[in-house]
């Protein structure tokens, strides 16, 4: 595990490295969205840390590490545990969140590569475009319908919000220009009119077996890898108990 987080953390540096992030740490906070590099990094420190001490602890025997493994796994356990609870109760309120963060990240489009890659995938993939709709887009400086807006992409939608022919081989890029500047009928031949929160909404819905079981899969993970170390300090101190 530890060698998979430090996989995850190298990416992530790697990626910051490649934006002058880290000959530049103030830039950090300059982006006005999410950078997806936060998740490697986030990520490949816990995979690490945990990875470590339940390594070098179970090798050295060491019951400080296995149980600090212990109740490290047993917070993100209950912290997985709190979240899915407010998740069912606090469901419109997640709604809101999420909408709050996908105009956010809109709003930042272009300000960074990772970011933009992460939107576009997420339109692409889930067939959408907007937290809402496409007229969330009115919120980015290069994309909204004022009449100040001198971009070309006025009045348009990133490429990702554009409908796929199959008989293209290759993107155009530019097949959101002006977009929304067509009749409503017309916007829907050529661009996703449904927003990424309802379509998401839709995904977890047709995909919950699948989403539960991944979920309860890693809780039973997390369960075992807690009461391993749990019996493996018992044992150590037991043997060290009859010396």
């Amino acid at each position: 595990m530890q060698f998979l987080g430090i996989a995850f953390l190298g990416i992530g540096l790697w990626a910051w490295n490649e934006k002058g992030v880290l000959s530049n740490i103030s830039s950090i906070t300059d982006l006005g969205g999410f950078d997806p590099v936060w998740l490697f990094l986030v990520v490949g420190g816990v995979m690490f840390i945990l990875g470590f001490a339940g390594c070098i602890g179970a090798l050295r025997e060491n019951t400080f590490l296995l149980k600090f493994f212990s109740v490290f796994l047993g917070i993100i356990f209950f912290l997985e545990l709190t979240a899915g609870v407010l998740a069912f109760v606090f469901k419109d309120w997640i709604k809101d969140q999420l909408y709050f963060f996908i105009n956010n990240n809109i709003r930042a489009y272009r300000d960074d590569i990772d970011l933009q890659n992460l939107i576009d995938f997420t339109q692409e993939y889930w067939q959408c475009c907007g937290a809402f709709g496409a007229d969330d887009w009115n919120l980015n400086i290069y994309f909204n319908c004022t009449d100040s807006n001198a971009s070309r992409e006025r009045c348009g939608v990133p490429f990702s919000c554009c409908t796929k022919d199959p008989a293209e081989d290759v993107i155009n890029t530019q097949c959101g220009y002006d977009a929304r500047q067509k009749p409503e009928v017309d916007q829907q031949i050529v661009i996703y009119t449904k927003g990424c929160v309802p379509q998401f909404e839709k995904w977890l819905q047709d995909n919950l077996t699948i989403v539960a079981g991944i979920f309860i899969g890693i809780a039973l993970l997390q369960i075992f890898g807690i009461c391993l170390a749990q019996n493996l300090v018992s044992d150590i101190e037991a043997v060290r108990a009859s010396w």
